[in-house]
Formats: C-alpha cells, structure tokens, sequence
C-alpha cells in the first residue's frame, strides 16, 4: 500500500518553531521528497525539496529560517521550521518524486498565530 504519512502540525506563536516529519512506505526509486504548501486562496507553492543525493532547495521566503533532511533510511524527510511567521500558515504536503509520477500526503494543518 502506497503511503505518505505526515505529523507534527499545529499551531504555534510567531517566532516559534515546528518539526513536520514524513514517512513514505510502498514507494519504490524515489529521486526526490519535498514539502509543499496551500494557504487559503492561494496556489500550492514549493516550500523546500531534498534529492536522493542530498541536494536541497528552498523558497525565497523560508531561506535561512527552514531546514529539510532525510532519515538515514531515506523514505523519511523532516522540515525544521524556526522563526515561523503568520504568512507561514498553511497546510503542508509532503512529496515523493518517483520516476512514474508524484506522491502526496494528506497534509497537516501548521498554524502561527498569537
């Protein structure tokens, strides 16, 4: 059974921080995972992406205050989300790039507010 499963989600004050984790099971030859996410009103936007040899990427707007990573079994990807702002609220998706198409997880709800 192909699964992404995400937790960690919630809400926290402006200035706090978060750790969302991914586990994907029954995906095979992943390239990449990533985390997206989906404000009200808005597109699905790229937050950070992590390649199977440890390349990562980021949006402009979480450079310096985001960090992803990999488990060391490599079908588990973490986001380490500091200095968060209320623009960071969303739903955050997790994704598997395989080389037969995309992955996505259910999606945790991450709010900052006071």
């Amino acid at each position: 059974q192909v699964q992404l499963v995400e937790s960690g989600g919630g809400l926290v004050q402006p200035g706090g921080s978060l750790r969302l984790s991914c586990g994907a099971s029954g995906i095979f030859s992943i390239n990449a995972m990533g985390w997206y996410r989906q404000a009200p009103g808005k597109q699905r936007e790229l937050v950070a992406v992590i390649t199977s040899v440890g390349n990562t990427n980021y949006a402009d707007s979480v450079k310096g205050r985001f960090t992803i990573s990999r488990g060391n079994a490599k079908n588990t990807v973490y986001l380490q989300m500091n200095s968060l702002k209320p623009e960071d609220t969303a739903v955050y998706y997790c994704n598997a790039r395989t080389r037969v198409g995309d992955y996505w997880g259910q999606g945790t709800q991450v709010t900052v507010s006071s």
